[in-house]
């Protein structure tokens, strides 16, 4: 059985816009340099603001709140 050289590519984002509102789990495991289930974790754990549903299959985190909690943890990215 011949072994796959192909790796798993890494999942990206179309970055947030400057004018943005609103940014998705992907956008923001981008802006960390984390996977998508680690920013969920920190919801979890309470340590990342919580998203909101926009409608069904569309959950979004206000960046409002991001940029808040950037602030909160001494710097924003």
């Amino acid at each position: 059985m011949q072994q796959s050289t192909e790796t798993r590519e890494k999942k990206h984002s179309a970055p947030i816009s400057p004018t943005a509102t609103h940014a998705a789990d992907l956008q923001l495991a981008d802006r960390y340099g984390v996977s998508r289930a680690t920013v969920w974790r920190w919801v979890q754990r309470g340590k990342f603001p919580k998203p909101v549903k926009l409608s069904p299959g569309c959950t979004r985190w206000r960046l409002a709140d991001v940029e808040a909690w950037e602030a909160e943890q001494g710097g924003a990215h």
